[in-house]
């Protein structure tokens, strides 16, 4: 029997979310949209592109929240997108009902499944939803640090004029300006890029990658980022529902891992059948222990707005 995903939100990131994951042809995919009639006419949509693009996935959409009965894997997307001028810490109040009242859905309609928010601002959004729906650690991920290392391995590629196949990159903190990727654990077929490029390219390359969203954000004047965000959902939902452990930077809940307690922080996890099922430590220099405390502060701080 095939898997059940189901995405919450059927706007830019949830729809392409949902195409990616039937073209695997191996899940069903239900979207739940508060939009009458956008979930149901982009199911229904996507159902016919299937004898095109060669797949017989059953996608559906609904207003109605029960749907999600059964899921194995819910996505959540819903929520009011970052608009230009918009700080992350602006989206705080304005998502904060919107997760809220999707916690209280998780816990009615699928309190077994594993879920991963895309809403933002992302850490405390996350942490706001583990908060109200009291599931387990290991099935509330955060989506953050696939996509800004998507972003660093874009511009990284870029700058060498290599594929992005050779190139892995590390994006570690919280999601939004104060992230941190780490140069040294960033390489090219297996080369770190510290042996590539000056300090003053990385210092530029890193510079970009943590103001990629506004970047987009800028350029699309009405809306933010969809396409990378979608595909990084997808990857996460790869790796959980096929047992596949990769292991990729997100958000979790740290209880002591980096010298951090009681917050949603994006550290590499690996995720499989049981959602997150281990976080990696890694040695980091003082430097960038620092960097990554600057970065843990911008998130307590918000997380603090919501009284959690």
């Amino acid at each position: 029997m095939r898997k059940k995903v189901s995405i919450i939100g059927a706007g830019q990131v949830g729809a392409t979310t949902g195409l990616l994951l039937a073209q695997r042809d191996v899940y069903d995919v239900t979207f739940v949209e508060i939009v009458d009639g956008v979930g149901a006419g982009k199911g229904l949509d996507m159902l016919e592109a299937g004898p095109v693009l060669g797949f017989d996935t059953a996608v559906e959409g609904t207003t109605d929240p029960a749907a999600i009965k059964g899921s194995d894997l819910v996505i959540v997307t819903s929520g009011m997108p970052r608009k230009p001028g918009m700080s992350r810490t602006d989206l705080l109040n304005a998502n904060a009902d919107i997760v809220r009242q999707n916690a209280a859905n998780l816990v009615k309609y699928a309190p077994d499944s594993i879920v991963i928010m895309l809403n933002n601002p992302l850490d405390p959004m996350t942490q706001l939803c583990y908060k109200t729906t009291g599931f387990p650690r290991e099935r509330m991920i955060g989506q953050a640090g696939v996509l800004d290392s998507a972003r660093f391995r874009t511009f990284i590629a870029q700058e060498l004029q290599v594929s992005v196949e050779d190139v892995t990159a590390f994006v570690l903190g919280g999601h939004g300006d104060e992230m941190v990727p780490l140069p040294r654990y960033s390489t090219v077929a297996g080369i770190p890029i510290t042996e590539l490029l000056s300090a003053e390219r990385i210092a530029a390359i890193v510079k970009r990658t943590a103001g990629g969203g506004g970047e987009i954000v800028n350029l699309l004047k009405t809306g933010s980022a969809f396409y990378a965000p979608a595909a990084a959902l997808a990857e996460m939902a790869d790796s959980i529902l096929l047992d596949k452990k990769r292991v990729l930077p997100c958000s979790a809940y740290l209880q002591g891992e980096y010298g951090i307690k009681d917050m949603y922080f994006g550290v590499p996890c690996k995720l499989g059948a049981q959602g997150l099922e281990q976080i990696i430590e890694i040695k980091l220099t003082d430097d960038e222990r620092v960097a990554l405390e600057r970065s843990a502060g911008a998130v307590r701080g918000m997380v603090a707005e919501l009284g959690l």
